[in-house]
């Protein structure tokens, strides 16, 4: 049958390609498109309503965190014994972009899908953003095998594929088209893919939502016109947010490097994490930076939060994730930035909500080197009123991040120093 359908689509090609090649191609990536919307979309429905069923069942029976170490050995035995191939994750999706090698296996998004869930069924403290790109990335590329389709042409199915999943999981599919064109190359972005990556990402949403899925409402309050004052104060504000970033990058990373270094068996590494984050979790009489934290990051935008709270989130996820349990950094991001902004309007004079927006997306900037994306994704979340403030907030948070960040296979395209170009077309895992 796939040989059929193969034979019948070249026919088709070399009948357009002789009149309209533009139109030709044009054509099938609008089509490839709605293969990939439609798939994506689907796996992300599934995906936001089994985390939810997950957190709410966590929620009502608290006692299931105490067993977050044995669920660790558990899904560490899992990926050690049959998930090698697929455990870099997103670097294994940007490496193949900038080196096409063999198709992702599909058997990626089934299991990072069930690694995350479990993660947060038993407490791990990770996102959803990271497990929205692998899964999206390898049910796209299979399209790469049936329609034998070219390297080039695989670099914008898997880019496409990472538009349409990021945009679908956090129901911005402005911001996550141009998260896929800007992720995988600092600096630097594919246009020739910015009409599959935005129609991947606008149908995704689209079809993640006829489901019945909802996202995250935000209230940001007023906010000023911007001035003199408010932009020292963004400046001043886009410098704690990169630093936070930075501090995020290097505790997740310093954490794996001595959970490697001291714990020979890898699936054993979960294990002890979970028991350090029950000691932790313990130790703080708390549940709330458990999961992924909505509650908190929507009550950051009108209560003024403590300054510790950014921090213990951080820790936390800097433990899971550095441990090897499954699922994504940007919601945690999204909560230590939105917690760290409220908790500065105890110091800087812009109201709450607004502070809370900037960290919310300069953070994620920062920490993943994509501020257009960034700033984008506080459009759609926020509306048009705070652009100015959390532009500049992710451009600072960005270049004070330097060249660090949670995509360890990221590829410098173009430099934030001038004095740095020769680190220019290694990535940031070479720096």
């Amino acid at each position: 049958m796939q040989k059929d359908l193969y034979r019948s689509y070249s026919r088709v090609r070399k009948f357009i390609l002789t009149k309209q090649p533009a139109l030709l191609s044009i054509l099938e990536w609008f089509l490839l498109s709605i293969v990939i919307a439609i798939c994506v979309g689907s796996a992300c429905a599934f995906f936001l309503i089994s985390l939810e069923y997950a957190t709410d069942y966590r929620n009502a029976h608290e006692w299931i965190i105490y067993l977050l170490p044995l669920a660790g050995i558990l899904l560490g035995y899992v990926f050690y014994r049959w998930g090698k191939e697929i455990a870099p994750g997103n670097n294994l999706v940007i490496s193949n972009i900038h080196k096409p090698k063999k198709i992702l296996p599909f058997r990626l998004a089934p299991f990072i899908l069930g690694g995350t869930v479990f993660t947060h069924l038993f407490g791990g403290s990770a996102g959803r953003e990271g497990t929205a790109i692998q899964m999206s990335a390898a049910i796209s590329d299979q399209l790469t095998r049936i329609f034998k389709l070219s390297k080039y042409n695989r670099q914008v199915i898997l880019i496409s594929g990472m538009s349409a999943g990021f945009g679908a999981v956090f129901g911005t599919p402005l911001a996550g088209a141009i998260f896929g064109l800007e992720v995988y190359h600092m600096g630097k972005i594919k246009y020739n893919a910015i009409f599959p990556a935005f129609a991947s990402s606008f149908m995704a949403d689209y079809v993640t939502r006829l489901y019945g899925v909802s996202h995250s409402h935000y209230i940001l309050g007023f906010v000023p016109h911007i001035d003199l004052q408010g932009l020292l104060i963004t400046i001043l504000a886009g410098i704690c947010f990169g630093l936070a970033s930075l501090g995020f990058i290097k505790l997740t990373s310093s954490y794996s490097k001595l959970s490697s270094k001291y714990i020979k068996r890898a699936y054993m590494r979960p294990f002890f994490g979970g028991l350090l984050i029950l000691l932790i979790a313990g130790l703080l009489g708390t549940t709330k930076y458990l999961g992924l934290g909505l509650p908190t990051i929507a009550e950051s935008f009108t209560v003024q939060q403590a300054p510790y709270v950014f921090f213990f989130k951080l820790l936390l996820t800097a433990i899971t994730l550095g441990a090897g349990f499954k699922g994504g950094e940007v919601t945690p991001l999204f909560f230590i930035g939105a917690a760290l902004g409220s908790a500065l309007s105890l110091f800087l004079p812009l109201p709450v909500g607004l502070l809370a927006a900037m960290g919310f997306v300069a953070v994620f900037s920062g920490a993943s080197n994509t501020p257009l994306a960034s700033s984008i994704m506080a459009i759609e979340l926020f509306g048009i009123a705070c652009s100015p403030y959390v532009a500049i907030a992710c451009i600072v948070a960005y270049l004070i991040s330097g060249h660090h960040g949670i995509y360890s296979s990221q590829v410098i395209g173009e430099t934030k120093i001038a004095t740095k170009i020769r680190e220019t077309g290694r990535t940031l895992g070479e720096v």
